[in-house]
């Protein structure tokens, strides 16, 4: 090959090389930055194939789906002295390229910024509301029949989760444009008493729940006594009922025989003294007893007549 030749050959190549490194294709879900001797330029939002200048340009691609903020709890104290601990998250994009590399450069940068931001504004909300306020919606209203002893113990919550978590999000977005950053929500994941404050919590529930448990007790051994002494009443109704019956039939009956009796006694006066006479011969006259009597008493008299 004549030297021309390969010095053309060499050419072409570089220019391939050239035109191959001047372009750049984008994804769906990203967007990309220029830098131009390390100086950012701006650059194309849309995905697809883009061209750079070779050699001068740099591409710096940045995420442009919703990305996610976890922060680490936090022990607050709310308005009324409650020390609890707090877990917030968030949901955040990035909006300007340009303003997010020069301020923050990073995901990390922006998760260190967003850290501070949320933070302060969570500790700020926290600690000028009542806990109720925190865990509960304004129009809260306690089931049919119950008592809500914690509004009677603290004061009455003046707004709702749903208004604070509101002034948070609204505060804490005013401060995350000038970093090229939209922050779209904010939630409090989990509100908790810290580990100090937790453990009385839980005496004072035990407590209250053995102090209901004492009152329905109570009244259940009132109403047993209730019972207890209405079964007796009518136990003793019953029996003195009974027995008033029992007298009456016995009553009727001793009336009955002695009826009878009277009518065999009209009938045969003389068996019916006979009779008597032996009866009382029985009882009167035992294996270690005597009688004494005088020759002349009738008692014997029955047998006086024997032949």
């Amino acid at each position: 090959m004549k030297p021309w030749q390969l010095m053309l050959t060499a050419a072409c190549a570089v220019l391939v090389a050239l035109g191959i490194s001047s372009l750049y294709t984008i994804n769906e879900g990203e967007q990309a930055l220029l830098i131009r001797f390390g100086k950012p330029e701006g650059g194309p939002r849309y995905a697809g194939l883009h061209f750079k200048l070779p050699l001068i340009d740099t591409v710096r691609v940045f995420d442009r789906r919703i990305l996610k903020w976890d922060g680490d709890p936090n022990q607050i104290p709310t308005r009324d002295k409650k020390y609890i601990t707090v877990d917030t998250t968030a949901r955040w994009r990035i909006t300007d390229p340009l303003r997010f590399y020069t301020t923050v450069e990073t995901f990390n940068g922006a998760q260190s910024r967003l850290d501070d931001i949320l933070d302060s504004t969570v500790r700020d909300a926290v600690s000028s509301h009542l806990l109720l306020e925190l865990v509960r919606g304004r129009d809260y209203q306690p089931p049919p029949g119950v008592t809500d002893e914690a509004v009677q113990e603290n004061e009455k919550p003046q707004t709702g989760r749903e208004e604070i978590m509101a002034n948070i999000i609204k505060t804490a977005k005013a401060l995350t444009p000038e970093y090229g950053i939209e922050l779209i929500d904010v939630k409090i994941k989990r509100i908790n008493y810290v580990a100090q404050v937790r453990k009385r919590v839980y005496e004072r529930m035990i407590s209250e729940r053995k102090k209901v448990s004492s009152q329905y007790r109570s009244e259940g051994e009132g109403e047993k006594a209730d019972i207890l002494g209405q079964m007796d009443r009518e136990l003793k109704t019953i029996a003195s009922g009974a027995q008033r019956r029992s007298l009456e039939i016995r009553g009727k009956a001793d009336a009955k025989a002695a009826a009878i009796y009277a009518n065999a006694y009209k009938q045969a006066p003389e068996l019916y003294a006979f009779l008597r006479t032996l009866e009382a011969y029985r009882k009167a006259v035992g294996a270690n007893s005597r009688l004494v009597l005088s020759a002349d008493s009738d008692f014997y008299r029955f047998l006086k007549k024997l032949p």
